[in-house]
């Protein structure tokens, strides 16, 4: 494609030199060589507490400054509203207990059965702590699809939060998530929406989506092993963490506990920076963003339609979900007389890496029928080839013809 260049995107991660291909990129993606640098290069400079006064103090505050910006425009978000954490998960749990405060028995919470769980057992766990009513929202197994009428069926006066994905990561799923937080709104409740999945796949605008809390994973999208969870400063301001009491009442800092990993940071610009150049564009960061994801869509588009196309022709492979519907680049499926582990490790002998599991979206696995044992997950990536998807496809083949 005139507009992006997958062999010359490639170039910069060092990883791939090493010959596997990787579809493992929904449980973390490969590191470009420029967000390696930028970690090495943070860690050699001279860093301290952020301050005003010595050159490693403004570094380190530069380095958050840069890393809100950053996350901003990847988001369509305010600066001032980026929290960073050890990870979406932590976040998460942080978030809910901070809500959960104010919660008490006649309260309820909606989550969903498509939900990875770490947008469900905090919810769930912190509800239980505080007496309130947990509502399942559950999906078509079929289809693979929330239906919006599954969940504003059980919204109400009393629901607090309605914590949802924005694309289920086990089958890429993207449910309506403006009609889904509109409904929260419209009932006075809040929402908490799982991008971890979706936001390497596409420009993200977390006002368009309608969601008070937006939370991804930098290390799913070329960057380090961080959470960050993105709000209206004023939504920040509602809530009282529990915190040091020698630590700072401001927002967003107030909600990062500790000394932040300004390396870490660093290379979450990085990443930022290595997405925004992906496809040759002109405009400000986040209109870079957008031109270059759209071209990443329109790779990844191409490349999930040939394999769901190849794998269709294998007999006794199952795929799980409806091809006709807007997900992620992502595909589930089973091997008929092949154990999802066994088919895992017979790829990963032939240098395909292809994991099988639940990927912690257990409440999904057993709703599809697949139990706590799962799948095995292709996940496309932009340095994804559709030579590796061909041999990913010859190399199924040949287990289910063993």
């Amino acid at each position: 494609m005139a507009d992006f260049d997958v062999t010359r995107l490639r170039t910069c991660f060092p990883a791939l030199a090493e010959g596997a291909a990787h579809f493992d990129g929904p449980g973390g993606s490969q590191v470009p060589e420029a967000v390696a640098a930028a970690v090495a290069d943070t860690l050699r400079s001279a860093v301290a507490n952020r301050g005003v006064h010595t050159a490693a103090e403004r570094r380190a505050d530069r380095i958050v400054g840069d890393a809100r910006r950053a996350m901003a425009d990847l988001l369509a978000a305010d600066p001032r509203g980026i929290v960073f954490g050890r990870s979406m998960t932590q976040l998460t749990y942080d978030v809910a207990r901070t809500l959960a405060k104010d919660w008490g028995p006649g309260d309820e919470v909606v989550v969903t059965t498509l939900d990875h769980d770490a947008n469900i057992r905090p919810w769930v766990q912190a509800a239980e702590a505080r007496g309130a009513t947990v509502r399942w929202a559950d999906f078509d197994p079929v289809t693979g699809e929330l239906d919006v009428a599954a969940v504003r069926r059980l919204v109400s006066e009393r629901t607090r939060v309605v914590a949802v994905t924005a694309a289920s990561n086990l089958l890429g799923t993207r449910p309506d998530v403006a009609a889904i937080t509109e409904a929260a709104r419209a009932a006075g409740a809040l929402s908490y929406v799982d991008g971890v999945h979706l936001t390497p796949h596409t420009a993200v605008d977390i006002t368009a989506l309608g969601a008070d809390f937006y939370a991804c994973s930098p290390y799913k999208f070329f960057g380090p092993h961080l959470g960050v969870v993105a709000a209206d400063p004023s939504q920040w301001e509602t809530l009282t963490p529990d915190k040091l009491a020698p630590s700072t009442d401001a927002v967003p800092e107030r909600f990062e506990l500790g000394t932040l990993p300004y390396e870490l940071l660093a290379g979450t610009t990085a990443a930022v920076d290595v997405i925004a150049g992906m496809a040759a564009s002109d405009g400000d960061r986040r209109q870079r963003l957008e031109t270059s994801l759209a071209a990443v869509a329109r790779h990844e588009d191409a490349l999930v339609a040939r394999l769901e196309d190849g794998l269709t022709t294998v007999a006794g492979v199952r795929l799980f979900g409806a091809r006709d519907r807007e997900r992620t680049p992502t595909v589930l499926f089973t091997v008929d007389g092949h154990a999802p582990g066994e088919v895992y490790a017979r790829l990963a002998d032939r240098g395909v890496n292809a994991p099988a599991g639940t990927f912690y979206a257990l409440e999904c696995s057993r709703r599809l029928g697949l139990g706590d044992t799962g799948a095995v997950r292709a996940g496309i990536a932009p340095y994804t080839t559709a030579a590796e998807v061909d041999t990913l496809v010859a190399a199924v083949a040949d287990i289910a013809a063993a």
